[in-house]
């Protein structure tokens, strides 16, 4: 399965952005991760049989959707912040992860090429 992420760009702090991700099959388990230069790979959240997860930095401002009969995920970002920028990166598992381990990046199998959020005035 390949996945196709877009949407990034530069917006002020405070705005709004909206990521999407399209793959080229079915895949159970989709998350979205980011990676700011200089700091390791983090979670931003995951959706799965109708169950979300997000990472603590995020909760309250990202929302994550699916479109399944398009096979595409959707990152909602809004009150974006200086330190959310990154590059953000959608994954998938080919099965339902369980709760506790949607943060874990080793469990997904797919990867997209990532693209760039930059927040900033």
């Amino acid at each position: 399965v390949q996945l196709q992420a877009s949407g990034g760009g530069l917006v002020r702090p405070g705005g709004s952005l909206r990521l999407s991700c399209a793959a080229s099959g079915r895949t159970f388990t989709m998350g979205w991760f980011r990676q700011a230069p200089g700091k390791e790979r983090e979670f931003v959240a995951a959706s799965r049989s109708g169950t979300t997860s997000y990472g603590d930095s995020v909760k309250g401002r990202f929302f994550i959707s699916r479109d399944n009969a398009k096979n595409m995920v959707y990152l909602q970002m809004n009150s974006l912040k200086v330190e959310d920028t990154a590059v953000y990166y959608c994954a998938g598992a080919p099965r339902n992860l369980i709760l506790s381990s949607m943060w874990r990046s080793m469990e997904y199998d797919y990867w997209g090429q990532g693209t760039q959020v930059t927040v900033s005035s």
